[in-house]
């Protein structure tokens, strides 16, 4: 039975049309037969230990001022955006559409986090702290770029694929899957950008994080939804969220769920229990325990879907927020395993069709046993 869903967190309509030929349990991300999951056999890269003088400039390394770093944030060697022009006027908003804002210098920061010096080693592999010292690197990089008036929003993204390539199975194989997707294939698009089509050396585990001069639409989008609904409940959306049918997992400080109205098979939140605006408020404490939180979930999508691709988004608030915003600003993490591909019916609408229930989707990840 068809049936279209509000994702109420940003404010878009998903329609779910459940698979008939495929259960959810038998979602998989394919591989070619021989291929190992994980990072490529290559042994090396630029993000390796010893290679540092390949890469683009060092911002800092964790533990500073060693040669034996655990972490490293570096430029992006090929940056979507030039932190080098000329800062613009930090009341600009090309959002806007005012006339002469239509346009504006392309000022921001693109950065890149390496998250091991091991070049065999994926985030889930390392400790609940080793990933909390990860987390707690974005919040270092986020309290930086705080400081510049004119960067309002910063994006962190995350990113991971299963070998060398993914098969990408096809068109009869997609549409047993995913019927109303038209055939669409396998995404083997990760959060890389010009540059980083290197094959294999771009495997080493890291993340990627953009400081940018004005607010996305998307963010605004989704405070804006926020907004409406504690005008209207006195409640933020975030805390008062349903989790029975929907829950995949609880810490001490976080619960991790598969939304209402997943754009997605198989996406997850991972949700502070309480109310947090900003990503950067994460202590050393909390940084552990969503540390674990986090590599529970990648363990259950690895041994579930067979190691899929996927990327995971810090979604938080602006910098420049007023004080009557902090009550209905939440934020959280988004993982979203790249099982099927949008379409064009996706791109003109927003919409995104979902083949797979998030009830249950949820009863097969709380059903899978992680022992760690």
């Amino acid at each position: 039975m068809q049936e279209i869903r509000r994702d109420v967190v940003f404010n878009r309509s998903i329609i779910f049309s459940p698979a008939r030929a495929k259960r959810p349990s038998d979602f998989k991300a394919h591989q070619k037969p021989g291929e190992s999951a994980g990072n490529p056999a290559r042994k090396s890269c630029a993000f390796c230990k010893h290679h540092e003088h390949e890469c683009a400039p060092e911002i800092f390394r964790v533990p500073p001022d060693t040669i034996d770093w655990k972490i490293r944030v570096i430029e992006n060697l090929y940056p979507a955006l030039n932190r080098t022009l000329d800062l613009p006027n930090p009341n600009t908003d090309p959002n806007n559409g005012g006339g002469c804002e239509l346009m504006l210098p392309g000022f921001g920061f693109h950065d890149v986090v390496i998250e091991t010096p091991d070049h065999s080693v994926n985030l889930s592999d390392l400790s609940a702290k080793e990933i909390g010292d990860v987390l707690l690197a974005y919040k270092d990089r986020i309290g930086q770029l705080a400081k510049i008036e004119s960067v309002k929003y910063v994006q962190f993204g995350g990113w991971h694929w299963s070998g060398p390539k993914c098969q990408v199975p096809d068109d009869a194989v997609m549409k047993k899957l995913a019927p109303n997707s038209g055939g669409a294939k396998l995404a083997r698009k990760v959060f890389k950008n010009h540059g980083a089509s290197a094959g294999a050396s771009m495997s080493h585990s890291h993340s990627q994080l953009m400081g940018v001069p004005f607010v996305p639409s998307t963010v605004s989008a989704r405070l804006d939804s926020a907004k409406e609904n504690f005008c209207r409940t006195g409640k933020c959306l975030l805390c008062e969220i349903k989790t029975e049918e929907l829950l995949v997992g609880e810490s001490t400080h976080f619960f991790a769920l598969v939304p209402f109205a997943a754009s997605l098979p198989f996406e997850i939140w991972i949700i502070p229990r309480l109310h947090a605006s900003h990503f950067e408020e994460l202590d050393h404490e909390k940084a552990t325990d969503l540390g674990g939180m986090l590599k529970l979930m990648l363990l259950k999508l690895s041994k579930q879907l067979n190691d899929p691709p996927f990327n995971y988004m810090i979604h938080t608030s602006p910098f420049q927020m007023s004080a009557d915003s902090l009550p209905y600003a939440h934020w959280f993490i988004q993982i979203v395993p790249q099982l099927i591909g949008t379409a064009g019916f996706e791109m003109a609408t927003g919409c995104y069709i979902n083949p797979v229930f998030p009830e249950d989707a949820a009863k097969v990840l709380r059903e899978v046993t992680i022992l760690m």
